[in-house]
């Protein structure tokens, strides 16, 4: 794989750019694997670059019954922060968060991560309490976070609106080291490392089949044939359900639609991320200038990425309120995402009752932010049996009781 740099461009620039070699290989499925991945997205890509580069195993296969990135990972409004309230959370969505800061430099792939940071607007007393607990909770966990006034928050974000008819702005959670990258490159630049290590990204490979022998997995049924594998991993987001009837066990989520959608493109106003889960939205502002726009989960079970004008419409009567400049702006697009919600708003990073298979679901709304924590430690969990960062997101939580409640800090999406 040649690298990529400013004398790479510079080069190819003097050639027409006839010179650089594809991002990652069509590569056709061999008989067997170390490992086998389902699903191209963040996380399954993630998983299979830390399984190599941490433990060395690169006889792996990523299989994705559509394209590279076509799931939630290019279907999401790419926020990232690490400022929840339980410790397992923040750890895990801390590391995620720190890798991020360099891994433009690891994969030797621009993913445009731009550090602008995130408020989390309070606009009700009870939102005052819960914030400011979590910036004590953030303290001693060793993230950055603070509570910030209303004045604050009208320094970081002028266009917003303190006074509003409902509910008025009495401060934020301000992580001054969260923001956003870009999401397609996030899985490019995974996708590019892990080729370049031998293994196989399979696209229009869709698995209708999962093999087992004495309660052991022994390997999958595609549509481009059977494929054996040693291990396992299951990183499917909202189809995660179904992957674990196929394996023959079931899982304690709900797939539901979580829709979002960007403005026509307009000069830079708003260079953070707010957050106001009272009002049921979150914007910030795109590279292109686009104002990218998110709201709540529907309210039902569905599998949907066309998204819907009731939501849309519901999403942004809100926002209005707290920034009503964009009531003169017009939609440019709109799309859907299936997420995995859980009980307790909090993902699983599991063995399962099959064994050597393992699962890797329930992120909700926060799946984009996660990816390179979820990697790291769902590789650690496949090569070594346990990981730290995963102990307390195991399946067996539900039947013990040991629930990791992030409603509050997960409020937007749920």
């Amino acid at each position: 794989m040649k690298k990529y740099s400013v004398f790479a461009v510079a080069r190819e620039a003097m050639r027409h750019h006839t010179g650089w070699d594809r991002a990652w290989r069509d590569a056709q499925p061999k008989a067997r694997y170390d490992v086998i991945i389902i699903g191209a997205g963040g996380h399954g890509l993630a998983t299979a670059y830390y399984l190599g580069k941490n433990f060395g195993i690169t006889n792996v296969a990523i299989l994705e019954k559509g394209w590279l990135g076509g799931g939630n990972t290019g279907r999401n409004t790419t926020i990232i922060r690490s400022n929840y309230l339980q410790d397992p959370s923040a750890a895990i969505y801390e590391k995620a968060r720190s890798l991020y800061e360099t891994m433009s430099q690891d994969l030797n792939y621009n993913v445009m991560f731009s550090p602008r940071g995130v408020i989390m607007l309070a606009q009700t007393e009870h939102e005052v309490r819960g914030y400011k607990r979590t910036a004590h909770a953030n303290a001693l966990q060793g993230v950055q976070t603070e509570w910030i006034d209303a004045q604050r928050v009208k320094d970081l974000c002028p266009i917003i609106n303190l006074d509003g008819p409902r509910y008025p702005v009495l401060g934020g959670l301000w992580q001054a080291r969260g923001g956003t990258a870009r999401h397609d490159a996030v899985a490019w630049g995974y996708a590019r490392a892990c080729s370049d290590m031998g293994m196989d990204v399979i696209q229009k490979c869709e698995v209708t089949g999962i093999r087992k022998e004495g309660g052991k997995v022994t390997g999958v049924t595609t549509t481009r044939g059977d494929i054996a594998c040693d291990k396992l991993g299951i990183v499917v987001a909202g189809h995660s359900g179904h992957l674990a009837d196929m394996a023959g066990f079931r899982l304690p989520i709900e797939s539901v639609a979580l829709q979002a959608l960007v403005s026509e493109p307009i000069k830079p106003c708003m260079d953070v991320v707010v957050m106001a889960n009272t009002v049921h939205g979150y914007m910030s502002q795109s590279d292109k200038g686009e104002m990218v726009i998110g709201g709540g989960t529907d309210g039902y079970n569905n599998y949907t990425q066309r998204g819907s004008f009731h939501h849309i419409e519901e999403t942004v009567r809100a926002l209005i309120e707290t920034f009503p400049m964009i009531s003169r702006l017009k939609m440019l697009r709109q799309w859907g995402g299936i997420v995995d919600v859980t009980g307790d708003r909090s993902p699983i990073l599991s063995k399962t009752p099959v064994e050597n298979i393992f699962i890797n679901c329930g992120w909700g709304t926060g799946g984009f932010k996660a990816i390179p924590g979820s990697g790291w430690a769902m590789a650690e969990l496949m090569a070594k049996g346990r990981s730290p960062l995963t102990d307390d997101f195991g399946l067996n939580r539900f039947t013990e009781g040991r629930f990791i409640d992030e409603s509050v800090a997960a409020g937007v999406a749920h």
